[in-house]
């Protein structure tokens, strides 16, 4: 992993992406890239398996890995996962200069500029 280029796991969500590698059958490896998000500029997709990129973050036998050209952008965020009775989500956990959504699922970083809106 490039040095200050990380994503940090909680322990939750490093055992949640673990139990997801497993079950698609690509045991150790998850795939996270940036799409664009409902509430904030940016949300993060999940997906198993190494499909390209570098690796930005490991944690409990996990590693995940992104395209390269959007690792400053995870810089610094958190991924956390809750689950309850009715279901669970993964959620960003923003840093300095990040605005995250109420349901925690999207981000926007202060730096980039906002998008127009139609």
């Amino acid at each position: 992993m490039p040095k200050g280029h990380s994503l940090r796991l909680t322990t939750a969500a490093a055992a949640e992406l673990g139990r997801q590698a497993a079950v698609a059958g690509t045991p150790g490896c998850m795939h996270l890239d940036l799409v664009g998000g409902g509430c904030e500029t940016w949300a993060i997709r999940l997906r198993p398996g190494h499909l390209a990129g570098a690796p930005i973050a490991r944690g409990d036998g996990i590693t995940l890995y992104a395209p390269v050209d959007q690792v400053a952008r995870l810089t610094g965020l958190s991924l956390d996962y809750r689950g309850d009775l009715s279901g669970g989500g993964f959620l960003v956990r923003p840093s300095e200069g990040v605005t995250c959504c109420a349901c925690g699922a999207s981000f926007h970083r202060s730096s980039e500029g906002r998008p127009a809106t139609t």
